[in-house]
């Protein structure tokens, strides 16, 4: 199993940081875009600082750029980082493309696909000449040529962050590796077998996928602490559920569904429109705390962690708080932990 981590390369101190993890043995570094800094500008300043780490996004809006434009900065960050990067894309959410992009959030399926389609022709040096139906390239009755990339090809890994069944069974099918947000390995199948489907249809088996688990990594000292750091992360899903959407649409909230937790959910983000947002953080089930990270002592943890290896996981990406120091000894013992 390999390891992951989270990293934002505008801090101070995060080159620094990021030399350390590789010291340690971690063997990615991904980088965030919500509404704030970018996921791609700040990989090129690691990898002028590291040498064999590898570099991730996590993830890439789509439709926040064109997808020849995206193409060409992941490009480039393979050429800068000597081969290490790998693209992580995500759809987002018509509360994120429209509000902070001004894009709309429109057939979110079928915009991977083809984005995906166009990064992996113009990666591979051809012609740009694309038949879709969110991006026909040139655009039709227009004045636009085909173009040649100029452009060195070079493969670039592509991950997508999907949780609904259409999005997942797109990903078994054309991506490299799985970003699974919200992943309980306990109920592995709801996202693994969209998964396996889609595999399937294009030949192959989800153990050809590197399946990635996001989760926070934290040692507690106990019972009672590791409960209170679950209930922290179940407190801070109320914003997922309750803020990161529009209208009826919240694939997050539509998984947690999936995962056995609907009404439940329904409740929080029921208090949540009615601005009772004590109440509810309160009322999110703290399994969705403690099932979605790697809370406990270290030996609690080594359990989890075997769990979610049987699960078919094959990296785990850590998220850890504190000081970079306190952050790299929080690492240090998750290396210790998974590779003892």
């Amino acid at each position: 199993m390999k390891i992951g981590a989270m990293i934002q390369p505008q801090l101070p101190g995060a080159a620094e940081f990021a030399e350390a993890a590789e010291q340690l043995g971690i063997d990615s570094l991904w980088t965030p875009e919500i509404w704030g800094y970018d996921a791609l500008t700040g990989l090129g300043y690691l990898a002028a600082r590291t040498e064999t780490i590898g570099l991730g996004t996590f993830v890439v809006q789509l439709g926040s750029r064109s997808p020849a434009m995206l193409a060409s900065s992941a490009l480039s960050l393979q050429a800068l980082s000597g081969g290490r990067f790998n693209l992580g894309v995500g759809v987002s959410g018509p509360a994120v493309m429209e509000g902070w992009h001004g894009v709309r959030f429109d057939r979110p399926v079928q915009t991977t696909r083809e984005t995906i389609e166009i990064v992996r022709t113009v990666s591979s040096g051809a012609k740009l000449v694309h038949d879709g139906s969110v991006y026909p390239l040139p655009l039709p009755d227009s004045r636009g040529a085909a173009l040649t990339p100029m452009l060195a090809p070079a493969h670039v890994p592509i991950y997508i962050a999907s949780m609904g069944p259409a999005n997942l069974r797109l990903t078994g099918e054309v991506a490299d590796g799985w970003l699974g947000n919200a992943f309980i390995p306990e109920s592995a199948e709801v996202f693994l077998g969209p998964l396996r489907e889609g595999a399937a249809r294009a030949g192959r088996a989800v153990a050809d996928l590197d399946l990635v688990a996001p989760v926070a990594v934290e040692v507690a000292s106990g019972a009672d602490d590791t409960e209170r750091r679950a209930r922290k992360h179940a407190d801070g899903y109320a914003f997922t559920i309750g803020a990161m959407g529009s209208g009826s649409t919240n694939f997050y909230n539509e998984a947690f569904a999936r995962l056995g937790f609907a009404d439940e959910i329904a409740e929080v983000a029921r208090l949540w429109k009615a601005r009772r947002r004590d109440e509810a953080a309160a009322a999110v089930p703290l399994a969705l705390g403690s099932m979605t990270n790697l809370l406990g002592t270290p030996d609690a943890i080594a359990d989890r962690i075997d769990v979610y290896r049987q699960s078919g996981i094959t990296t785990l990406l850590a998220k850890v708080d504190g000081t970079y120091p306190e952050q790299l000894a929080t690492l240090r013992s998750l290396v210790d932990i998974v590779r003892s």
